[in-house]
């Protein structure tokens, strides 16, 4: 495997194998060399040609060591059909030396400049894309509590809208607004939007994220629970999506039904 390989799989991080790309002699701390490792391949929505797209690197990396055994790679990718430019900046670390001929190494970091041309493709959650983007975005530059305001914020709307087509007022004695666990309950009574995995106290999940938001674990933690938060989330929107009358819930509040399946390949429990 080349180390091209390796940077096309950001931000996907795991030790792989790759073939030596610094040679033998040794590159003084804080020195460039311009390293031909393949070329790096990103797929972006290419706002210029309004559609999924390749963006390719040149045949030669800009390679800074930074450490004994860490490199920051950083290189210009073109859109291969419309040539619009955005950029990447990875940090790689090697588990032993970064002079052998086949050394183990991760990816640690990675950064994209994408300037307003580009944005990721789409998740597959309809018009909650855009938030969870914003929530990898922020988990993926090391901002716990920040990527779980996102999924917060996603559980809200998503309980609230859903709230609205099911004719579910928001509001209670006095018309103040409602708790949010009593909504919860009372939309989760009627359309089962929550996963039966933790469908015994569905409010649970929320309580988790504002305890999280809010200051009550460290970054560390946040960071750490991120990805089990993220998968419950998906599921309460793949039961919306999965669920026929929530369904016509979805057509009636004008999300875009085309892009709704399924997120990550799960089946959603009934």
């Amino acid at each position: 495997m080349r180390l091209s390989e390796v940077l096309s799989k950001a931000p996907a991080a795991e030790d792989l194998q790759v073939e030596g790309f610094l040679g033998p002699r040794r590159i003084p701390w804080g020195h460039h060399r311009s390293i031909q490792v393949g070329k790096v391949a990103l797929n972006f929505n290419c706002k210029t040609c309004d559609d999924a797209r390749t963006f390719l690197s040149g045949e030669k990396l800009s390679c800074l060591v930074v450490g004994d055994r860490v490199v920051s790679i950083d290189t210009s990718l073109k859109c291969v059909h419309c040539g619009s430019a955005v950029e990447a900046w990875f940090l790689v670390v090697s588990r032993d030396s970064l002079y052998e001929s086949a050394p183990v190494v991760r990816l640690v970091r990675y950064v994209e400049n994408r300037r307003g041309i580009a944005s990721r493709i789409g998740f597959g959650a309809g018009d909650f894309d855009d938030l969870l983007e914003r929530a990898e975005l922020a988990y993926e530059q090391g901002l716990g509590a920040g990527a779980m305001v996102y999924l917060r914020k996603i559980f809200e709307i998503l309980t609230h809208e859903v709230a609205e087509v099911a004719g579910i007022k928001p509001t209670g004695k006095n018309d103040g607004r409602k708790p949010f666990r009593t909504l919860l309950e009372e939309v989760d009574k009627k359309h089962s939007i929550i996963p039966s995995a933790f469908s015994q106290d569905g409010y649970k999940l929320f309580s988790e994220l504002s305890d999280i938001v809010h200051g009550g674990s460290s970054e560390e933690v946040a960071l750490e629970k991120f990805p089990h938060c993220r998968r419950l989330v998906v599921g309460v929107i793949n039961k919306v999506i999965e669920d026929s009358e929530m369904k016509l819930a979805v057509e009636a509040l004008g999300w875009d039904l085309d892009n709704l399946k399924p997120l990550d390949g799960e089946e959603v429990a009934s």
